[in-house]
Formats: structure tokens, C-alpha cells, sequence
């Protein structure tokens, strides 16, 4: 197994560590640990976007004027937000901890539904992780291999505590610890299909690499935006959301400028 499918298999394998839970916690989870669980989330993410995809998305070409740096990452930036908007409008889905449906259509069942929300959530980390694999493989576009390690250790982290907020409310919700486990695993399986969808195409399309690293930043700001930072702040104990941010932040902030 080399070492682009181990990048892109980690972030899944945080997953389905995360799923596990359900086999060893009894009940929902409680409201404080899913708020810190979401913040922590939110931070890895931030972070991920950050220096893991804009920075190199600016850097892409230093030897170029700043507005030729900007433009690209600006454009692949709203690119990413306008891709996630429209998924996000025509699927019918429920955002993570409600349980109102939203979309044109709302006739699932709740439990696919909240699979679709999950999909929608991991498939700008499946690309994040994709791009950054395939500018390190490239060699020559400022993403070193342990970079893009830092990036796939850095989702995988994020991802056991997404894959115990899927799979305990299913728990909850009367399924079985093993049907509840196979949900919260599965819906980590858009990942590694999604990044190795975008190594593809970049083998195809370097030159627009700064276009799909601000992509990819993009979608995932949309979700911390649009699903995890809401949910975090609503209600009570929302400090410690933001602690969990501050620690997800510094973390991946960490692992990106140590491995990069």
C-alpha cells in the first residue's frame, strides 16, 4: 500500500474509530461533550483551511504579482462556498443535531437523511485531503509529503468525534450498536472516493492547483459555517464549543507547521 492511498485512507480509519463508540458509551451524548466535540471539529477545519490550502493556494506562484496570487485563490475560494451552497439547497438533508429536514424534498426517512448531511459534511475534507495529497506527489507546488500527512492526520482527528456524533444518536434513535456503527463508518466512505476523485483530475490539471486548494478551503469553511458553528453555539454550554475550537485550532495549526 503506498503512501497516497494511506493519505487518503487515515481520515476514514478516524471515522470509524469515532463510530466505535457506540460500543462503549451508553446513552446520547451528552450536550457538553458534543458541543466541545463540535468546536474541536470546527477548529481542525479552520486551521486546516488556513495553512494547509489558502496559504499554498497564495504561494502557488510567489515569483507572480500579488493580484495574480489573489485572483486565483479568491475564485477557487467562492468556487468552493458556491458548490456547497448548491449541494446544500437541492439535497434534502438535516443539518447535524436538528431535526428538521431542509431541501425541496423531505420525504426520507430521517436516518437518510441524516446520512446525506453527513455526506455533505465530509466531502470538502475528502477533496481537501485529495488536493494536498496530489500537490505533494506533484513535488513542485510547496507541499511537502509530511505536509500533506499533517493534513490527513489532522481530518482523521476531526473525524472520531464526527464519526460518535453520527453513531450514538442513531443508537439513540432505536437502531442496533452495529447498524448505528455501520452508519456513523459509512458515512465517512466520501472521503476517500471523494480525494481520490480530485488526485485524479489534478494529475490532469496542476496548473490549476492554487484554484482547487482554495476550492476545497471553501467547501469546508461552508460547512463550519453554515453546520457546525451554529449548532455549536446554540443553547447552553456554548463556551465550551470555543474551547474545543481553540484546541482543534492549535492542533491542527500544530501538526501543519511542524510536518509542513
Amino acid at each position: 500500500m503506498n503512501g497516497l492511498t494511506i493519505g487518503l485512507l487515515i481520515p476514514f480509519l478516524g471515522t470509524v474509530v469515532g463510530s466505535a463508540f457506540v460500543f462503549f458509551m451508553r446513552g446520547e451524548m451528552s450536550q457538553r461533550l458534543s458541543k466541545t466535540l463540535l468546536g474541536f471539529a470546527s477548529g481542525v477545519m479552520v486551521a486546516a483551511s488556513v495553512w494547509s490550502l489558502l496559504i499554498p493556494a497564495l504561494e502557488f506562484r510567489p515569483d507572480a504579482a500579488p493580484a495574480a496570487q489573489l485572483l486565483p485563490a479568491a475564485i477557487g475560494f467562492l468556487g468552493g462556498m458556491a458548490f456547497l451552497l448548491l449541494i446544500d439547497y437541492v439535497t434534502p438533508h438535516l443539518h447535524l443535531g436538528t431535526s428538521k429536514p431542509e431541501g425541496p424534498r423531505s420525504h426520507l426517512s430521517r436516518t437518510a437523511m441524516l446520512m446525506l448531511a453527513v455526506t455533505i459534511h465530509n466531502l470538502p475534507e475528502g477533496m481537501a485531503v485529495g488536493v494536498v495529497l496530489a500537490g505533494a506527489s506533484a513535488g513542485d507546488v510547496g507541499i511537502s509529503a509530511a505536509g500533506a500527512l499533517a493534513m490527513s492526520v489532522g481530518i482523521a482527528i476531526q473525524n472520531i468525534p464526527e464519526g460518535a456524533i453520527i453513531s450514538m444518536p442513531m443508537r439513540a434513535e432505536g437502531n442496533s450498536r452495529m447498524r448505528s456503527f455501520l452508519i456513523g463508518s459509512l458515512s465517512g466512505a466520501v472521503e476517500p472516493i471523494g480525494g481520490l476523485a480530485v488526485v485524479l483530475l489534478t494529475a490532469w490539471l496542476l496548473p490549476a492547483m492554487p484554484y482547487m486548494l482554495s476550492f476545497a478551503a471553501g467547501a469546508m469553511l461552508y460547512v463550519v459555517v453554515e453546520e457546525l458553528v451554529p449548532e455549536a453555539s446554540q443553547g447552553e454550554h456554548s463556551n465550551l464549543a470555543t474551547v474545543g475550537f481553540a484546541i482543534g485550532f492549535v492542533l491542527m495549526m500544530t501538526l501543519d507547521v511542524m510536518l509542513g
